[in-house]
């Protein structure tokens, strides 16, 4: 096994630590847990050139301006009927 050192912002070390310690765990097997669980859930690496891309949701083709949304829900909260 190896001994490593990682960093963590404060707020994820005492969440991480809380957890571990309410499933009686050490903080470094919860760590090994969910490092195995992220990397058996990655896509397997491809041999293409380009290589991974993030991939596009479709929106659904709806697009509104954030002032007429705000309009939309201003209308909804006062009860007015939107269009």
């Amino acid at each position: 096994m190896v001994r490593t050192q990682i960093q963590l912002p404060d707020e994820l070390y005492r969440r991480a630590k809380q957890v571990a310690e309410t499933r009686e765990i050490s903080l470094a097997e919860m760590t090994r847990r969910g490092l195995e669980l992220f990397l058996d859930r990655l896509p397997p690496p491809t041999r293409e050139k380009e290589g991974w891309k993030i991939p596009r949701i479709d929106g659904g083709g709806i697009k509104v301006s954030l002032d007429r949304l705000r309009d939309f829900s201003d209308e909804e909260i006062r009860g007015l009927p939107t269009e």
